[in-house]
């Protein structure tokens, strides 16, 4: 049965990192489906909904169905399985109007600590939150069912307030050309040490500020089929762990030491990985603050900072390989 009633709040939620476009959402809204029946567990609709479901009612794997995102939650662990966008009509679609595949997993290592509780359940219009806990442990995951800008991020949070290790493995298409791949973006390579931004004064000297930001290189995601698809991972209070046997197929030097189909980050307790889509993961931005609590979606400098975009196809020297490598 489809829950429809609307109860106490059980926490706040903070949005994605960076906020999608009202018309790359349009219509948008999630459901929640229990893979092993089929059966709709909740459903996003005109009223917001904010409830506790039993984990064995969604089952041990559960799919979240958007109009224009989906992806599968194993329950155990809120690792996150088979992310993709769906390529549903929408003005800010960056697909072409087809399925595209993005990530294969992101699998959070929890150290022999689990998740037991029943699963805290958000829905309001396109947002929606997943809380789950057990002893010692709290993830979090938050998403936007829209067609591009930030639509994702996962949050661990443990109670001896070390680090948790999460490896995102991208996808596998069974068309070549819609595998996708993480690259050097070389319209970031090309302008790295250069001050960018509606603030500036000059390309040499910024001076840095809110709307002038320094670029640095920057890592995306692409595949060959889609011209306008691009995105990149986003961390706030996360580090990626360097990975020595992966570089661009034309060596930089020093190494960018970052694999073409996976990446592995030590995420802070109550820091965030996100994914960013579309024109927000080609814009030249300030870093995010380094919040582990109650943080909020900022989104106050649409149009004053610069973008960089992203060339088609990308350069076979800016491709990162190999695309596995052994984890440290």
């Amino acid at each position: 049965m489809t829950i429809t009633l609307v109860a106490a709040a059980l926490f706040t939620a903070a949005g994605p990192a960076q906020a999608a476009s009202s018309k790359g959402c349009e219509n948008g809204g999630f459901r929640l489906v229990n893979l092993a029946t089929g059966a709709t567990v909740a459903s996003a609709g005109e009223d917001q909904i904010v409830t506790t479901i039993p984990a064995t009612r969604l089952g041990a794997t559960f799919a979240v169905r958007g109009r224009y995102a989906q992806f599968n939650v194993r329950a155990s662990d809120f690792a996150v399985l088979s992310q993709a966008f769906t390529g549903a009509p929408n003005e800010l679609d960056i697909t072409g109007g087809r399925f595209t595949p993005v990530f294969a997993s992101k699998v959070p290592n929890h150290r022999g600590l689990a998740l037991s509780s029943s699963i805290s359940v958000e829905l309001d219009e396109e947002v929606l939150s997943l809380q789950r806990t057990g002893t010692g442990l709290s993830m979090k995951i938050q998403a936007k069912d829209c067609a591009q800008g930030g639509i994702f991020q996962m949050e661990p949070e443990r109670s001896d307030g070390t680090r948790t290790r999460i490896t995102h493995t991208l996808a596998q298409s069974t068309t070549a050309r819609l595998t996708p791949f993480y690259f050097d973006n070389p319209n970031f390579r090309a302008r790295t040490g250069q001050f960018l931004g509606s603030g500036c004064t000059s390309v040499q000297t910024g001076p840095p500020g809110q709307f002038c930001v320094q670029v640095s290189p920057r890592i995306n995601i692409a595949n060959d089929l889609s011209p306008r698809f691009v995105a990149r991972d986003s961390a706030q209070v996360a580090t990626r762990v360097p990975q020595a046997a992966c570089n661009t197929a034309t060596p930089t030097t020093p190494s960018i030491r970052h694999c073409g189909g996976m990446s592995v980050w030590d995420v802070a307790s109550g820091g965030r990985m996100g994914f960013v889509t579309g024109e927000d993961a080609t814009e030249v931005a300030n870093p995010p603050t380094d919040c582990v609590s109650n943080c909020q979606a900022q989104n106050q400098v649409r149009g004053r900072l610069a973008n960089l975009g992203h060339p088609f196809p990308v350069p076979a020297g800016s491709r990162l390989v190999p695309r596995l490598a052994a984890i440290p």
